[in-house]
Order: structure tokens, then C-alpha cells, then sequence
């Protein structure tokens, strides 16, 4: 999941491996439960509908001293 503060303050919850799959929260707790609960139904609905589920997206972090 990444997950980034916009514009507004909201926090932007995004999972790279389900496209669209996007949700928020005011605080980064509520994003992480609406993302959880959006992934969750995403894969149900490939599920009911007989589609495969995408392939995993790997993302790192890397940090740099300046």
C-alpha cells in the first residue's frame, strides 16, 4: 500500500498491485482500514466474476542522507 498526504490533509491510501484500488481517510489509521476493506472487496468482485487477480507491483524505499 502507499499511502500519502494531499493537498487537504486527507490521507490517500493506494494499492499498486489492484488498479483504481484507491481510498482515504482522515487520519492514516482510517486509510489503512478503508484500503484494507477496498482490496478486500476488489478481490471478491474478481472472485464472483471469474477474472484472475493481477500480478503483484514491488515497490522499496530507499533513504538518503543529505
Amino acid at each position: 500500500m502507499i499511502i500519502e498526504v494531499d493537498e487537504d490533509g486527507i490521507f490517500v491510501a493506494e494499492c499498486p498491485s489492484l488498479p483504481g484500488c484507491i481510498s482515504e481517510g482522515v487520519t492514516r489509521a482510517e486509510a489503512l482500514e478503508n484500503i484494507h476493506d477496498a482490496a478486500t472487496g476488489y478481490l471478491a468482485s474478481l472472485k464472483k466474476h471469474n477474472e484472475p487477480i493481477p500480478p503483484s507491483v514491488y515497490e522499496d524505499t530507499i533513504e538518503i542522507n543529505a
